[in-house]
C-alpha cells in the first residue's frame, strides 16, 4: 500500500509506509542521565470555544500521555512551552495542569518538574508585580510537591532596564525557594518576546549575567535548561557551571551530541522533541547507561532530521507538529489543539513529519497512522 503525500512545491509523491513499528518496550530506570520530556496538552475537541477562550483540556487523555512517558522512565517537564504555555494555555489552565499532573506523578512514582512564570500578568508590570507573580506560581508548584523550573518571563523582559534587574529578581526567588530549582533560558526563536533576556541582546553579555545568577546561589540551582539552538554556547556554559549544577539540554537541533558529551562533561536533557520520541529516547539512554556511546548515537542521530523539521522557523509552532504526531501515534483521538493551533503548519509540513516519523518506526500502529494521515489529506482535498 502507498500513500500520496504533497511536497513543498505542491506535487504529490508516492510513499510506502512501514508495516511494523520500532520494537521498544518500557525497561529499567535511566541511570547515566536525568531526562525530562516537556509534554503537550490534549485539547477537549467537544468544547464550544474560540481561539480567545480559556483552554479546554481533555484531562483524562492529557494525564494518560504523562503516564506513557513515565512508563518508559522519563521525567515529565510540566506546564512548559510545549504545553502551549503562553500560546493557548493561560495561568489558570497551567495551575490546574500542575495540580493534576503532580498528583498523578505522586500516585505512579513519576518524576515531575513544573514551570514557574509570570503569565498571570496580562499587561505591562512593575518589577515588584513581576516578583509577586513569580512568588505565587513558585508557591503553587512547591505545594504540589513538584520541582520548580523558573521560566523566562515576558513581563520581566519588557520591564527590566538592565542585568541588575535580573540579578535582583532571580536572586530573591532563589533565596526563598524551598528546594533547588532549574533555571530556564528560552531563546527568542521559541518566543520573540524574550529577545534581550538577561539584560542584553548580546549573547556573550547575557551569558555572563546568567552565570552570575547561578554563581551567587549554587546551592539553590539544581540545573539549567538552555534552549538557544546553539550547541557550542551550551557546551561553553556547561563547562563554567559550579560543581553540582547540571546542564539540561534544551537544544532540539543538537541533542544527541550534547547528551553524549565529551571528555569534559555532558548534558542531561529537558526537551520538547522527547514528547514524540519518548520511548526511543529512553531506549537510547539505556544503551548509553551501559557505556555504549556509539549505540546511543546510532539510535538517536537518525531522529535529528525529524526534530529539525518540527522545530523549523518559526520555531515556536513546533507544538503543532508534536500534537500531530501524538494523534497519528494513537495517544489521542483527534488533531485539535487549544487556541486552534492545529492550523499553524502547512499540509506539506505535516506530510513530511509523517514520513520522517514513520520511517523511524515511531507509530505503535503504522496502519492507524496511515489511516489518520489519509483522513487529514482528504480534508485538504488530496485524493488517494
Amino acid at each position: 500500500m502507498t500513500i500520496h503525500l504533497p511536497g513543498a512545491a505542491g506535487q504529490l509523491r508516492a510513499y510506502t509506509p512501514r508495516t511494523e513499528p520500532l520494537a521498544v518496550s518500557p525497561g529499567t530506570p535511566l541511570t547515566s542521565r536525568t531526562v525530562f520530556s516537556a509534554a503537550h496538552v490534549v485539547a477537549d475537541p467537544y468544547a464550544d470555544v474560540s481561539p480567545d477562550s480559556p483552554a479546554a483540556v481533555d484531562w483524562d487523555a492529557t494525564l494518560a500521555f504523562r503516564r506513557h512517558l513515565w512508563s518508559h522512565g522519563l521525567g515529565v517537564a510540566e506546564a512548559m512551552d510545549t504545553a502551549q504555555r503562553g500560546m493557548g494555555l493561560d495561568w489558570a489552565g497551567a495551575a490546574e495542569l500542575i495540580r493534576r499532573s503532580a498528583a498523578e506523578a505522586k500516585a505512579v512514582g513519576g518524576r515531575i518538574a513544573c514551570g514557574v512564570g509570570t503569565d498571570q500578568l496580562t499587561g505591562p508590570a512593575s518589577l515588584p508585580e513581576i516578583r509577586k507573580a513569580y512568588e505565587e506560581q513558585l508557591a503553587l508548584v512547591e505545594e504540589s510537591g513538584a520541582q520548580a523550573i523558573l521560566m523566562a518571563s515576558r513581563a520581566l523582559a519588557a520591564a527590566a532596564t538592565g542585568p541588575e534587574d535580573y540579578l535582583e529578581i532571580y536572586g530573591h526567588l532563589l533565596r526563598q525557594a524551598a528546594e533547588p530549582v532549574v533555571l530556564h533560558w528560552l531563546g527568542p526563536m521559541f518566543d520573540p518576546a524574550l529577545d534581550g533576556y538577561w539584560g542584553s541582546s548580546d549573547l556573550d553579555a547575557a551569558t555572563e549575567t546568567f552565570l552570575a545568577v547561578i554563581a551567587a546561589h549554587p546551592d539553590k540551582v539544581d540545573g539549567i535548561k538552555v534552549s538557544l539552538l546553539d550547541a557550542q554556547r551550551e557546551i561553553d556554559i556547561r563547562r563554567r557551571l559550579p560543581q553540582g549544577v547540571r546542564c539540561y539540554t534544551g537544544d532540539d537541533f543538537n541533542y544527541p551530541e550534547l547528551i553524549a558529551g565529551d571528555a569534559k562533561g555532558f548534558s542531561h536533557a529537558l526537551l520538547g522533541i522527547f514528547d514524540p520520541l519518548g520511548p526511543l529516547a529512553a531506549e537510547a539512554v539505556r544503551v548509553l547507561d551501559t557505556g555504549d556511546v556509539q549505540g546511543f548515537r546510532d539510535l538517536l542521530d537518525p531522529t535529528v532530521e525529524l526534530s529539525r523539521h518540527l522545530f523549523q522557523t518559526p520555531t515556536r509552532f513546533y507544538k503543532t507538529g508534536v500534537v500531530f504526531l501524538a494523534w497519528l501515534a494513537g495517544h489521542q483521538e483527534h488533531f485539535t489543539m487549544v487556541g486552534g493551533l492545529q492550523s499553524a503548519r502547512s499540509l506539506p509540513h505535516f506530510a513530511r513529519a509523517y514520513e520522517l516519523a514513520d520511517g523511524l518506526g515511531l507509530f505503535p500502529d503504522p496502519a492507524l497512522a496511515e489511516t489518520r494521515m489519509k483522513n487529514l489529506l482528504s480534508l485538504y482535498g488530496v485524493a488517494q
